[in-house]
Parts: structure tokens; C-alpha cells; sequence
């Protein structure tokens, strides 16, 4: 899987001005991405835990999707390595997140999945705790610096799960670097609010999830490749 790490940092930077929204390139085709929303509908989500999607979670004229309300948002496939692209943009004091490898074996999906952190930092009290702040590994390891863009404004995050090995970035500057399951990994979380999951970050495959934490978010231009997909690309090109 390093080979698709090695490859995920070579990801071209897309001025937004210039491409359509929720739409791919043709670089970006070549290179295996592919949509996780078309900005016409959700039917590759639903709700955690339900086979259907929450009514809160609407899809918006200007091309974006916004939670008010209705429980936190999955994908109805699984994934185990990636490169995850998204845009988001929170409301002032509003908090939210990113989950990967969820399962459904819990009431509530932060009790088995990571979570990198979407929030407003200058006016949600998690915003004063850098392991709490917008890009963090939530409750577990801090941004080194605020790199977001104020509330009301778009945020561009991609986050890389390979094998074990986890980053994110955020508005094109890498934030952190860690491994699932390491000694450092496992003390922290034992030091955390998830030492009693024994769940917590275990699982090798499982769900994007997108929280409903009771305030207002939006998110649009959602792709994703996985190694997969990035071959199959690879043996399109050479027809």
C-alpha cells in the first residue's frame, strides 16, 4: 500500500474558480477518482444504522449538501485504504466531523471510528483545545497550527488512510501523520475519552461518516480513489 500513498501525495491542487463543481477532471479520471456526490443527489448515503437517508441532510441549489438535523450521515460502501477529498464549511460556532472505518455494531458511530475534527475554531469552545480544533485527530492529537478559513467560508480537507498509516491535510497543508494501532496509538487512546471502547479505531474496513452534531454543515466536491481504482484507472489508459 505505500506505492498508493507514495502516488495520493502527487494529487494535482484544483483551483475551484476554474472546475465545475462536484464534477471530475479528466486528469483526476485518469488518476482513479471518483464522486461521492454529484451534487444532485445522495443516494451513495444514508444514515447510520438505517437503510434510508435522515431527512435532515438536504441537497442544496448552489450544488452543496447541509445537515439540519436527522442523525449522522454514512456511506453505503466501505473502504479500507484511500484518499478522501472534500470540501466543507461550518457555521458560525457550528461543529461537525469526518469518521472513516465505521461500523455499525455500536449506538453511536464515534464508538468504533476515527474522526478528523470540522469545526469553527473562533467561536465552539472545542476550537480553544488544539486536540478538539478543526483538522485534529479528534481527542487524540492536535493540529500544529489553525490553518481554517473562517465560518461561512469553504474548507478544502483530504484525508489518506493507508493500511495503518493516517493524514490529514487541510486547505493544502498536511497536518498530521499517524498510525492506527502503534504503541503511541494505543497509549493514546488509553489516556482519552475512548479507552473504554474496546472498538475504538480497530476495525480495517468500514464507513465514511459525516456528524450530526447539531449544528449547521455543508459539504460538496466529495471524491475519493482507492487503490483499486487507481489501477483500474492505470489499465484504462494503457488501452
Amino acid at each position: 500500500m505505500r506505492s498508493f500513498l507514495l502516488l495520493a501525495l502527487s494529487i494535482i491542487a484544483l483551483n475551484a474558480a476554474d472546475v465545475a463543481l462536484n464534477t471530475l477532471t479528466k486528469a483526476e479520471a485518469k488518476e482513479g477518482w471518483r464522486l461521492l456526490f454529484d451534487g444532485k443527489s445522495l443516494d451513495q448515503w444514508r444514515g447510520y444504522k438505517k437503510d434510508t437517508l435522515p431527512d435532515g441532510w438536504k441537497v442544496e441549489a448552489d450544488g452543496s449538501f447541509c445537515r439540519t438535523g436527522g442523525g449522522d450521515l454514512v456511506t453505503k460502501e466501505q473502504f479500507d485504504s484511500f484518499e478522501l477529498s472534500i470540501e466543507w464549511k461550518i457555521s458560525p460556532g457550528g461543529n461537525s466531523g469526518i469518521f472513516y472505518r465505521a461500523t455499525e455494531a455500536h449506538g453511536a458511530i464515534y464508538e468504533s471510528a476515527p474522526e478528523m475534527q470540522v469545526l469553527d475554531n473562533t467561536k465552539h469552545g472545542d476550537g480553544k483545545n488544539p486536540k478538539t480544533s478543526a483538522g485534529a485527530n479528534y481527542a487524540l492529537i492536535p493540529p500544529p497550527k489553525d490553518v481554517t478559513k473562517p465560518a461561512g467560508e469553504w474548507n478544502q480537507a483530504r484525508l489518506l488512510v493507508d493500511g495503518q498509516r493516517v493524514e490529514h491535510w487541510l486547505n493544502g497543508e498536511k497536518l498530521l501523520e499517524y498510525t492506527l494501532g502503534s504503541p503511541e496509538w494505543v497509549e493514546l487512546v488509553k489516556g482519552s475519552k475512548f479507552a473504554g471502547w474496546s472498538d475504538y479505531g480497530k476495525a480495517l474496513k468500514g464507513h465514511l461518516g459525516l456528524q450530526d452534531h447539531g449544528d449547521l454543515v455543508w459539504y460538496r466536491n466529495v471524491k475519493i480513489r482507492t487503490p483499486a481504482d487507481v489501477a483500474e484507472a492505470k489499465k484504462k489508459a494503457k488501452k
